[in-house]
């Protein structure tokens, strides 16, 4: 896994990339308009996941952990989505306005995506929220913002546990049982520690 790559940026067109790193140029896939900003010459880091299949292998990057885990979570997590189309769908909206929808179950708002369409959106929106519990969990997060310290953090967790692939149900008894266990501790934990202390107790 490569999971990120930094060096200086050789090339940039709207959909990619060429960083020369250490002399070796690696082409990356990214989404529209999210390099922008950046010009060649400049020092850049990208965030990555490869993508291995049959007939190639593909480095897409990432401006932010935001913008991969929303990519990571389409691709593995709502049938018939790809890498192609999820890189469309972050290309086409803002991480938070893509949560937003799926919070709102606003599927007309996502096909408006070119290359989305109803069919795909509404699927997006079904999975996301029924089958996975996604929406839940951003919602959850959202309304734990204004409430701050360990109320954040679970929730922060749970959705962390559910891009893992675990079912929002066990998500949220295992992040129960380790708040439980840490007693006032769990008062000043992150999100990382109480994720750490989640996984161990669902291994």
């Amino acid at each position: 896994m490569i999971a990120f790559i930094k060096g200086r940026l050789e090339y940039n067109m709207p959909q990619q990339l060429v960083v020369d790193v250490h002399g070796v140029g690696y082409q990356v896939e990214v989404p529209i308009g999210t390099f922008d900003a950046v010009r060649v010459g400049d020092e850049v880091k990208v965030l990555t996941y490869f993508h291995v299949r049959e007939s190639a292998q593909v480095l897409y990057g990432f401006a932010n952990a935001d913008q991969r885990d929303l990519f990571c979570l389409l691709i593995d997590r709502v049938s018939g989505v790809g890498p192609k189309l999820a890189m469309a769908v972050l290309g086409g909206m803002t991480v938070a306005d893509f949560r937003a929808c799926v919070v709102a179950g606003d599927a007309a708002a996502l096909s408006k995506v070119k290359g989305v369409g109803k069919k795909t959106a509404e699927r997006v929106m079904l999975e996301l929220k029924d089958k996975v519990g996604v929406a839940d969990a951003w919602q959850a997060v959202a309304e734990a913002g204004a409430a701050g310290g360990a109320h954040k953090a679970s929730s922060e967790t749970v959705l962390a546990l559910i891009s893992l692939g675990y079912k929002q149900a066990d998500a949220n008894k295992a992040v129960a049982k380790v708040v439980k266990s840490l007693g006032d501790a769990a008062a000043e934990a992150t999100s990382d520690e109480l994720l750490r202390g989640a996984l161990r107790s669902m291994n």
